[in-house]
């Protein structure tokens, strides 16, 4: 008969577990209560990581204060974002209130059978059910219309806040910045402090370099597809144009969406611009994936398309559409990690070569 075994386990290790466990819960409920706070930091650092290029010139070239380097750069930003605004956003808000002026006859037109998309209701009856919807409370349930008016102006109250706070916090990041890392290796044993000085140098090359070339490559997404429509004479080119823009900043999806968006309304102006308009966004499509992108982002992300999706699904599972856009820096620097970790297990688990005695000549 096989006698009975009994596996005992110490009490301290059993405390141990529990108290592990328990310390990750509350990891876990502080990140829940504290996510928007923690999406505004992330921000802040991507921003912070974006302007420090411009820092470090400054100080290459004559600025060698830090304080200044980053109070001249932060102060070209908003100037140049209040120029962007001073020149675009008056032509944004005319031509966005034509278009909502707009969809009032475009919707009637449907609702009668007539224009393009006439057949919506002559074959699929869709403003009657849309009506139907609504009657029945279903826009209400999905769209969550209750309070309308109380979560607007919360909406607005923290959209303020966070870009105050977050404005705050880049210039803070980017003015301490080397100093909280210089506190960092500080507190590592010097014979490792260069290893994690390369592993945090090759992190700031992924992350800046992402995010500054995204920017770069939705401006010349934005830009390109308003002179196109220009040209086809759509109307509120401007406004579409700053549409593509901001969508094309969504990894994977965001191109396609702005390509269906845009190639609706110019569809809704004649064929012929509709048809040039899917035509320039393929062939777009095509040259940013293939030049703009290795071009622009270098050597700086090197992520396989199955772990640029997989962190982009993650990203917007946790934080909507501004983790979607962290996704990737997130997955690159974990990548970083990752590969110093196998490189100095893989080093430390190779045996050195033994040394050849030298005999001299005789």
């Amino acid at each position: 008969m096989v006698p009975e075994r009994l596996v005992r386990f110490p009490v301290r290790t059993i405390l141990t577990v529990l108290g592990t466990i328990i310390a990750v819960a509350v990891v876990l409920e502080v990140i829940m209560i504290a996510r928007h706070v923690i999406v505004w930091i992330l921000i802040s650092l991507f921003l912070a990581l974006a302007m420090n290029p411009a820092v470090e010139f400054f100080q290459r070239h004559g600025i060698q204060r830090r304080g200044l380097a980053s109070g001249l750069t932060f102060l070209l930003v908003l100037a140049a974002f209040a120029g962007i605004g001073a020149l675009f956003v008056p032509t944004v808000v005319h031509q966005v209130t034509e278009l909502v002026n707009k969809i009032p006859d475009y919707v009637h037109d449907i609702s009668q059978g007539k224009g393009r998309f006439g057949f919506l209701e002559t074959k699929y009856h869709l403003p009657e059910r849309i009506k139907d919807a609504i009657n029945q409370g279903g826009a209400k349930k999905v769209l969550g219309l209750s309070g309308t008016a109380l979560s607007i102006t919360k909406s607005v109250i923290s959209i303020v806040l966070g870009t105050i706070t977050i404005a705050f916090l880049a210039f803070f990041m980017l003015l301490e910045g080397p100093k909280w890392m210089e506190r960092f290796y500080g507190l590592l044993p010097p014979e490792s402090r260069p290893r994690w000085e390369n592993v945090c140098n090759q992190i700031y090359r992924t992350v800046g370099g992402y995010v500054t070339g995204n920017l770069l490559i939705s401006l010349i997404a934005g830009g390109s597809t308003t002179i196109v429509l220009i040209i086809m004479g759509v109307p509120f080119a401007v406004a579409l144009g700053l549409v593509v823009a901001i969508l094309d900043l969504i990894p994977l999806a965001g191109a396609t969406i702005a390509a269906i968006l845009i190639g609706t309304v110019a569809f809704i102006h004649s064929i012929v611009a509709g048809i040039v308009v899917v035509v320039f966004f393929i062939v777009y499509q095509q040259i940013e994936n293939h030049f703009l992108q290795p071009v622009v982002y270098g050597r700086t992300v090197q992520l396989s398309p199955l772990i640029v999706l997989i962190s982009v699904l993650i990203g917007a599972e946790l934080a909507g559409i501004l983790g979607a856009l962290g996704a990737i820096p997130v997955a690159g620097a974990i990548q970083v990690l990752i590969v110093d970790w196998l490189r100095h297990r893989r080093d430390r688990n190779t045996p050195a070569a033994p040394a050849i005695p030298q005999t001299g000549e005789t």
